[in-house]
């Protein structure tokens, strides 16, 4: 494990978009967990392009989710100012966090992923899946303006929130069945966690109650699947993650059909959450992994991808 003690490190939290608060949440742990390391740790809240970063950063641990931190933009500023950063490059993330995009990186790497199209939300062109059906805002993390809709009435409402995020939104076949999600460490792929929402789907509430007070969800890790059910999913979620060129970590979704356990990859990742509910730290201490140790671990795969700007 690579050795932290005395190293300055920057670790980046909050960011402009809407998964801020559950940022400073992950920054919280993750900044307890590399003192623990003897890291000297400086906590930097991003709100945009103009933060300051300490001079003789060893590295800065990006833990922005969603906007801003997991697009490409944050990435692209870093390497412009010649500081390492942890997690994927520009180009990957940009792919990754646009589901359109990484949609058609899945299909052309003969990923399993729900039929979908790209909606102009304007009503000029016909709906090509069916009901029921899932509506997605592009470039939006932590299922911020997901809806699943059974019925027509369900879908109007869905398209005029769409809305709210743009001229288009994904549209998606929705597959019945658990829902899934692996962890992905470099080349090493976690053991696979099922979420078992209480009520309804894995939106925010169900994943942040500390939160929004509300949602309750069961996690099962390893999940509890067959063997060779297992390795279907984590092969998918290994082929998506290499199909989008993403390096160091992340995690995937994945839907395991209940009519015949076949898995379908619905997105990738970047900055999973860190947080004392996040599930990347769950699926690798299934492993055998502390949290500590996963956070140098990320360092050390990203010092590893990058070993100019180390």
């Amino acid at each position: 494990m690579i050795d932290l003690q005395g190293k300055r490190i920057a670790v980046l939290k909050g960011g402009p978009g809407n998964e801020r608060a559950v940022s400073l949440k992950t920054a919280e742990s993750v900044a307890e967990a590399l003192r623990s390391l003897g890291a000297e740790v400086f906590e930097v809240d991003v709100t945009g392009p103009d933060f300051e970063v300490p001079e003789g950063t060893f590295i800065a641990m990006n833990l922005i989710h969603g906007t801003f931190g997991e697009d490409g933009q944050i990435q692209a500023i870093l390497e412009q100012r010649g500081i390492p950063y942890t997690g994927a490059s520009v180009a990957s993330s940009r792919t990754a966090f646009d589901k359109a995009l990484s949609k058609a990186c899945f299909l052309s790497a003969g990923v399993p992923t729900p039929r979908s199209q790209n909606y102009k939300l304007d009503g000029s062109e016909s709906l090509v899946v069916g009901l029921p059906r899932v509506s997605k805002p592009p470039r939006e993390g932590s299922s911020v303006g997901v809806n699943i809709c059974r019925t027509e009435s369900e879908w109007t409402q869905a398209v005029d929130a769409a809305r709210q995020f743009g001229d288009t939104t994904l549209v998606e076949e929705f597959v019945e069945g658990k829902e899934l999600t692996v962890g992905i460490l470099g080349d090493q792929v976690l053991p696979v966690i099922h979420i078992e929402p209480i009520d309804g789907f894995y939106d925010i509430n169900n994943k942040y109650p500390w939160m929004t007070g509300t949602g309750k969800t069961l996690y099962h890790c390893p999940a509890e699947l067959s063997a060779e059910t297992t390795a279907r999913v984590q092969a998918a979620a290994l082929a998506a993650f290499q199909s989008c060129g993403t390096e160091v970590y992340g995690r995937v979704d994945v839907m395991l059909r209940a009519a015949d356990e076949a898995p379908f990859v619905l997105e990738i990742n970047t900055i999973p959450g860190m947080t004392s509910s996040s599930l990347l730290p769950k699926a690798a201490l299934a492993a055998g992994m502390g949290f500590p140790q996963l956070c140098a671990r990320i360092i050390e795969l990203s010092l590893a991808a990058r070993p100019a700007a180390a």
